[in-house]
């Protein structure tokens, strides 16, 4: 059964290998009894990746990732200069939050448990990354050489009302200038517990309805 063969069938009656989203399963859960919602995700991926897809392991198995739903860590965007035509300054600051380091080991070790139970015996492959054998030292080395975003970074333009904030949270007009709206996921001031996409069509929604009505 190979590539090829999986992506011709694929385009003929959208089944098989190549019609799966990859990351079949997700989970919700929280850290520990005292947090009131969930602020960890897992994804389960129907292979061995690495770096997210860019490097393969052709023989058979899982993964898992865990995500941090609302990590206390927080980036930034500055200039290189004044010329306007030069890139923008980004720094992630990743895991810059010790509390975010301690998130990801739990969600690490929780991970682990479910992924090494019976049911999943007879699909588990190889280990890429015994982690349960690590101490949490070692596994924080790892999630530091590995760990990146997800796909979902906001809070660029964030709305609000004090004098940092850069768009009002009434029209998302620009403070300061005229006829410039910020209408996308930029514009929360912090990250959602999930994914941006349906929050941010919501928010144009809302928005779209608001400027057909002011004119």
């Amino acid at each position: 059964m190979t590539i090829a063969r999986e992506m011709l069938r694929w385009r003929k009656d959208g089944a098989g290998l190549c019609a799966s989203p990859v990351a079949e399963v997700g989970a919700f859960f929280r850290s520990s009894s005292k947090v009131a919602i969930p602020d960890l995700q897992l994804h389960f991926v129907i292979g061995l990746l690495e770096n997210h897809a860019r490097k393969l392991h052709l023989p058979r198995g899982y993964s898992g990732h865990v995500c941090v739903l609302r990590p206390f860590s927080r980036g930034e965007v500055g200039l290189h200069g004044p010329d306007a035509r030069l890139p923008p300054r980004i720094d992630p600051r990743y895991l810059s939050d010790a509390r975010d380091e301690a998130l990801l080991i739990t969600g690490i070790r929780r991970m682990l448990d479910i992924m090494s139970k019976p049911a999943l015996d007879a699909v588990r492959g190889r280990d890429l990354h015994p982690f349960a054998e690590l101490s949490d030292a070692e596994i924080l080395r790892q999630i530091r050489a590995r760990a990146d975003t997800i796909y979902h970074p906001v809070g660029t333009c964030r709305m609000g009302v004090d004098a940092l904030s850069v768009v009002d949270p009434e029209a998302m007009k620009v403070r300061g200038m005229e006829r410039l709206r910020v209408i996308d996921a930029s514009v929360m001031p912090t990250l959602i517990g999930g994914n941006t996409n349906a929050p941010t069509i919501m928010m144009a929604d809302r928005m779209a309805a608001r400027i057909a009505a002011g004119r």
